[in-house]
């Protein structure tokens, strides 16, 4: 896909929204996937570990397909 923008209507958007948004929605499954697992009990700080995992699949998500 590529870090370029795209026009929607006459408006240039970046494609780290949609990243951002498949970043969401993966940390939502992998989030889900730890209490499914039961390692969701040993989380200390559950908002802590959901921004750190958010911003780390982010990074995944942007890595694998902004070439």
């Amino acid at each position: 896909m590529g870090l370029r923008e795209w026009a929607l209507g006459g408006v240039l958007l970046s494609p780290l929204l949609l990243y951002a948004l498949l970043a969401l929605l993966l940390t939502g499954v992998v989030r889900l996937a730890l209490q499914r697992v039961g390692a969701a009990r040993w989380i200390w700080h559950e908002a802590l570990f959901d921004c750190a995992l958010y911003v780390c699949v982010l990074a995944a998500v942007v890595a694998a397909l902004g070439r």
